[in-house]
């Protein structure tokens, strides 16, 4: 029990730390510059709007190790709920104006599959005491199936909001896409990659439709949509912002790229794997140089949480 606690707490930690450096990277692909859009509307006060500038005055001079007058420059609490206020306001009226694109997608998905994936783990972990590789990609600490998901609720959720959809609405919505999603991938998986990563009519999950879905996870589904809905979509899109500067454009553009390669890498390193247990020999130089270096050894240790039998067929294990 106690070790479950700590792991627990160290594994907070550890995603408090991964969200500060993604939020300082991001803060220097934009060149370090940091709208203060709510200072710059219209809604804050003048006072407050000159409290707002010499607070930052006081932050430069700090950082550049000049003049320490001002250390205490600090915002009323009223001051701090106009501030919110207007931050709610201009993130909203960003949200009307938004059009999601390549650059939103690619860092939804991103994060979602990173993010998911350590969820997944920590709730194993708890769950199970099982700590495996559950990753679903054979390069970095991804699961698609979870960016998958994120893409879907935002572009579904964000629609929906445009729609000023009621909350019960957004509920059933959001269980039909999980209920689809899981069923495609699930499908999806077994038919061209010989993997069946979840059963939930073999593992004896209660409300079973189909070995894919299951009644208590589209209620999951539903709950995470609403959620998704009425807290993480607009801050997740207010944060990510568009593509300002020229560093964000190259990097989101070789990241697209390198996810597009470990996609089908790991297609392909599923295919020759089920391929080489049927007996078939490599086609061709690159499916040798994929039997080289993904063998089975390399797959059955990537892909833990996978049982891969000589047939190739796949199913998880907890």
């Amino acid at each position: 029990m106690l070790l479950s606690i700590v792991s627990l707490v160290l594994t907070i930690l550890i995603v408090i730390f991964i969200i500060w450096c993604i939020t300082s990277f991001w803060a220097w692909l934009g060149r370090g510059k940091q709208i203060r859009r709510a200072a710059e509307s219209d809604v804050v006060s003048p006072a407050t709007r000159a409290m707002i500038e010499k607070i930052q005055a006081v932050w430069a001079a700090q950082k550049a190790g000049s003049g320490k007058q001002g250390r205490k420059a600090h915002l009323s609490r009223k001051q701090l709920r106009e501030v919110r206020e207007a931050e709610r306001e201009v993130r909203e009226d960003f949200l009307d104006h938004l059009r999601i694109g390549w650059y939103q997608i690619v860092m939804i998905f991103f994060i979602g599959s990173v993010l998911g994936l350590i969820l997944e783990e920590v709730w194993m972990f708890i769950t199970a005491g099982v700590t495996e590789s559950r990753v679903g990609l054979v390069w970095g600490p991804f699961s698609p199936l979870y960016g998958a998901g994120a893409v879907l609720l935002t572009l579904v959720t964000f629609q929906l909001r445009r729609a000023h959809a009621k909350g019960w609405v957004v509920f059933l919505v959001s269980m039909l896409v999980g209920g689809c999603l899981e069923q495609l991938t699930g499908w999806g998986m077994e038919t061209f990659m010989g993997a069946v990563s979840w059963d939930y009519i073999a593992g004896g999950v209660p409300g079973a439709i189909t070995k894919w879905v299951a009644v208590p996870f589209l209620f999951f589904w539903g709950l995470l949509g609403y959620l998704w809905y009425r807290f993480i979509m607009p801050s997740l899109l207010c944060g990510l912002g568009v593509p300002t500067t020229r560093r964000k454009v190259i990097f989101v553009t070789l990241l697209s790229i390198y996810l597009i390669l470990d996609i089908f890498m790991t297609i392909m390193c599923f295919d020759r794997r089920a391929e080489r247990d049927a007996g078939i020999p490599p086609a061709n130089a690159f499916e040798a140089w994929v039997d080289e270096n993904f063998s089975n050894a390399f797959m059955s240790e990537r892909f833990q949480n996978m049982v891969i039998d000589t047939t190739g067929d796949a199913f998880e294990t907890a």
